[in-house]
């Protein structure tokens, strides 16, 4: 999809996404939405573009590392909970509890017994956060060997992209076949009615956006909230310029 396009359709979908957000704050409603994928499918490109013009104070992201020596001891669900949305909040993970179905199974950082309990856990808990009331959405982005090789080889040159490549991404380069079956694995045992998957092409990373976000807004509860037309009154004196006691203070002008 050409940039223009895209531009003009983003637009119209960050006006409902501001919309989206003034409903959940007068409601209260909780949001989480997981995106899962493959390594450079796009996952922090949709985080971006769905949290760009939100209030910071009504969303968040989570992206965790790898777990503590502590962490690894506890519950494996328990140290998402505390990320978990309050009363108008939404919550975009960047990859999510699913690291134990994906990369940790494939590339062996957890046992089989860890994994098959997972499984099994799994929509027991999703089912606890819908009974609960949060509206939960999960989006894997597919993206074809083909293509993720070609933004492997982008970010590998791009000094501003070179951070995206871990050593863990390096070596799962060869284990594609491997997270596909983990994947399908996956979605026979947590697609559920309750919390559904859904998969979205990611081959064309624009188009991909719009159709993921459209997808998001269109299942969400009507969010309708009369919004009053704001006027600004006139200032009672002539704007002034900003000035400061000392003005030295401002930094050299570089531009």
């Amino acid at each position: 999809m050409k940039k223009k396009k895209y531009e003009e359709h983003i637009e119209q979908l960050a006006l409902q996404l501001v919309e989206m957000q003034r409903w959940q704050v007068h409601t209260g409603r909780r949001i989480v939405v997981l995106f899962e994928g493959r390594d450079a499918a796009g996952k922090g490109g949709v985080i971006k573009a769905i949290s760009e013009f939100l209030d910071t104070r009504h969303y968040r992201i989570v992206a965790l590392t790898k777990p503590t020596e502590a962490e690894s001891t506890q519950w494996y669900f328990q140290r998402y909970i505390g990320h978990l949305p309050a009363a108008g909040e939404i919550v975009l993970f960047d990859r999510s509890w699913y690291n134990r179905a994906g990369v940790e199974h494939v590339m062996g950082f957890c046992s089989d017994t860890e994994y098959q309990r997972f499984l099994v856990q799994c929509p027991v808990f999703e089912r606890m956060l819908v009974d609960d009331g949060i509206l939960l959405f999960k989006y894997w982005l597919g993206v074809d060997q083909q293509e993720q090789e070609r933004r492997f080889a982008e970010r590998a040159t791009d000094p501003l992209k070179r951070w995206k490549i871990s050593p863990i991404d390096i070596a799962a380069r060869e284990q594609y076949k491997a997270y596909g079956d983990a994947r399908d694995a996956m979605f026979k045992h947590t697609h559920t009615d309750f919390a559904p998957w859904h998969v979205a092409d990611f081959n064309d990373q624009r188009r991909g956006r719009l159709n993921l976000i459209r997808h998001l807004l269109d299942h969400l509860p009507e969010r309708k909230i009369p919004v009053k037309s704001l006027k600004l009154p006139k200032l009672k004196h002539k704007p002034g310029a900003e000035k400061l006691r000392d003005p030295s203070l401002w930094i050299n002008a570089a531009y």
